[in-house]
């Protein structure tokens, strides 16, 4: 059995994230999709609880994912959960450099491979930092992200 680990802040979650699980979910037995407090992106909107909550509820149909969260280094969590591979998800050429670069780190420091999935052209341009932006001043942000996330936005954001 091959599992995966896909880290990330999913602070929160949008389809640009819905769309790597999905497809490493068709690729891999097993997809562990770890929500993680990334202190180089300041305060998160939402608590490690919400994030997971809104991350089990937007997988839940698949099957063959689990949610996790953790505060240690990736690789220490992939180890841990049986991982055979990172996954990362590749908006744009500038995400594969800062992505390269700690694949390569990982790999140094654990032997472990990242594996990169490029997301669609209709997600290449989400990211969850413009998802809390636009949602904090009334935005609609609902054809960006799941369900359960819209929900969440709706009750912090709505006057």
């Amino acid at each position: 059995m091959t599992s995966v680990l896909y880290p990330g802040s999913f602070d929160p979650i949008h389809n640009g994230h819905l769309e790597i699980i999905e497809v490493a979910a068709g690729l891999f037995d097993e997809v562990i999709v770890a929500a993680m407090r990334n202190p180089q992106k300041g305060a998160p909107m939402f608590d490690l609880g919400e994030r997971t909550a809104m991350l089990e509820e937007s997988v839940a149909y698949l099957d063959n994912v689990r949610i996790t969260s953790f505060s240690s280094l990736v690789v220490d969590l992939a180890k841990e959960v049986g991982a055979s591979f990172i996954v990362k998800g590749l908006r744009a050429v500038s995400d594969f450099e800062s992505e390269m670069h700690q694949a390569h780190m990982n790999l140094a420091i654990s032997g472990m491979h990242t594996i990169f999935i490029p997301s669609a052209t209709t997600h290449s341009f989400v990211a969850s930092k413009l998802i809390r932006e636009i949602a904090r001043f009334g935005g609609d942000v609902s054809s960006m992200v799941p369900p359960p996330v819209t929900k969440r936005l709706l009750e912090r954001f709505d006057p």
